[in-house]
């Protein structure tokens, strides 16, 4: 079955990644683990977290050294803004580049972030930086989490659809700056395995707009919000900054939830489970990647783009899942598919592609 829309779907014109200037590999974030947190380290298998994590290097905002010592929040999002600004910037100059557009051609700008604070809003910056349309709508999306990348993208999309025909999106994360040095919980030792740095920006238009041939067409978003599950992931706001928190029961909500919502998520576009070839899957961790793989009943292997993001890079929160989406993107996929975030409610996120360059 195919859903019945009027209006062609909006095109994803260009999507490009980057970094901030430093970087990491596991095995010293493991060794640095041992003076961030003796008491915990003293315990071989947390340790083994490190390992288990399967990521040989991440991105950093800092020079690992920096993180050895104590910082406040005011001091850790000074940092945030200085590199989320530097590297917005930078990535969204190359989109728009690549989407042949000019800096004043843009209708709306939209920008996800949960780990870092910014008032002015980063779009505001992103206009002045760029020399965007001072007139363009301003969508900035905050504490979505790992599920804002997704969310971001259908926000793009529906303002497309709105009649902003020319939109700028960046997410951007750097997580590392929500590490709490000495403090010993669980979750913020885990996250010190999992969390890296880093950003996307993506130009969407209406089929209309001239430019390259698209990479895919977007064809809706569905959203679900868990009741009661706020305290399954998400921050606290202590004094030196933002601290992680999550369940270590998210890989088993994921294979308890997953495929009703996909089946819901497809049917509110009049698509079918068999309709799907491609997933695109943001990596919180190995366990939540096979997670996802075993509801689907997805082949083993189905997902590696999402392991191959996780081992390069780490878990970047919103901008990981556009990262698989670019790794996807390599293997010239066709046909219809499926990219899937979850994050903070707790919540899960789907976009409807196609990859067949828009045709219904």
């Amino acid at each position: 079955m195919r859903a019945m829309n009027a209006a062609p779907a909006p095109l994803l014109r260009s999507l490009v990644t980057g970094t901030p200037p430093y970087s990491a590999l596991q095995s010293e974030v493991q060794a640095a683990a041992r003076t961030l947190f003796p008491r915990m380290s003293e315990r071989r298998h947390m340790l083994d977290v490190f390992t288990n994590a399967q990521i040989e290097r991440r991105a950093l905002s800092r020079p690992l050294a920096w993180y050895l010592e104590p910082h406040g929040f005011a001091e850790k999002n000074g940092v945030f803004l200085e590199e989320a600004r530097a590297l917005i910037v930078r990535l969204a100059r190359e989109a728009l580049d690549k989407a042949e557009l000019a800096p004043a051609d843009v209708d709306a700008v939209v920008v996800v972030n949960t780990s870092g604070l910014s008032t002015p809003s980063l779009d505001a910056y992103l206009i002045g930086a760029l020399g965007l349309n001072p007139h363009a709508a301003r969508l900035p999306v905050w504490g979505l989490g790992c599920a804002g990348g997704a969310s971001g993208l259908a926000r793009a999309a529906d303002l497309v659809r709105a009649g902003f025909k020319r939109v700028l999106y960046v997410a951007v994360e750097l997580c590392s700056l929500t590490l709490v040095k000495g403090d010993e919980s669980k979750s913020n030792f885990v996250g010190t395995a999992l969390f890296a740095d880093g950003g996307a920006a993506l130009v969407v238009t209406a089929p209309d707009v001239p430019g390259p041939r698209p990479l895919l067409a977007l064809h809706g978003g569905f959203s679900t919000l868990i009741e009661d599950s706020e305290d399954i992931m998400g921050w606290d706001v202590v004094d030196d900054g933002l601290k992680v928190r999550f369940s270590r029961d998210i890989p088993t909500l994921v294979n308890s939830m997953m495929q009703e919502n996909v089946a819901q998520a497809l049917a509110a576009q009049g698509w079918a489970r068999d309709d799907v070839q491609t997933f695109v899957v943001h990596p919180g961790g190995v366990k939540v990647v096979a997670a996802y793989e075993q509801a689907l009943g997805l082949p083993d292997g189905t997902l590696d783009s999402s392991r191959a993001v996780l081992r390069e890079y780490g878990n970047m929160s919103s901008a990981t899942v556009l990262f698989v989406l670019e790794e996807v993107l390599r293997s010239r996929p066709q046909g219809r598919g499926l990219l899937s975030a979850m994050g903070p409610g707790f919540s899960a996120e789907h976009v409807l592609l196609d990859f067949g360059g828009g045709e219904a």
